[in-house]
């Protein structure tokens, strides 16, 4: 056997070096869980918020009009892009379906509703919408997971090639 032969042996047999690999392979397997766990999670919030919205939309319009200041939107306007993105995006999220799409609305409704109602938010509610933040924009940055329907979609359209170039060989 060679030194090389006996060194590469070596490395593939370092305990060490297996439970790294074993490792990572846990962490790769929890990254589509994690991701779902999220998404749902920050889909619970903010659809949670735009029903509550919803149900008393008179509050709704007076909070925007004397509690939220939305710098360059009419409060009626801000109430209605506000109210729409918190219902209509955490489904997208939840499901994964456009996900990242979602996580980026999700992020923008986040940002507004932060910024302008900081002045009157305690510091434990700011580190909720920065904890938010945080899940957003991680979904935006490496997509909803192998758990989500952009996954099933991308799958999907992989096999449909597959059978396109196998039929195109024939």
């Amino acid at each position: 056997m060679t030194t090389m032969s006996m060194q590469a042996t070596a490395q593939r047999d370092n305990p060490l070096r297996r439970a790294w690999r074993g490792l990572t392979h846990l962490l790769d397997w929890l990254q589509a869980p994690a991701l779902l766990s999220a998404r749902l999670y920050v889909a619970y919030v903010f659809f949670a918020s735009g029903a509550q919205s919803l149900r008393d939309w008179g509050a709704t319009l007076w909070l925007y009009e004397n509690e939220f200041h939305v710098a360059i939107l009419p409060p009626h306007v801000a109430a209605v892009l506000g109210t729409a993105g918190e219902v209509l995006l955490p489904p997208l999220l939840a499901f994964g379906l456009f996900g990242r799409f979602g996580a980026l609305g999700l992020f923008v409704v986040n940002a507004v509703a932060l910024l302008s109602y900081l002045h009157a938010l305690q510091a434990p509610a700011i580190l909720f919408h920065v904890i938010w933040g945080i899940l957003l924009m991680a979904v935006a940055l490496w997509g909803p997971g192998k758990w989500s329907a952009d996954a099933w979609r991308q799958g999907r359209q992989a096999d449909a090639r597959v059978i396109r170039a196998g039929a195109a060989r024939r």
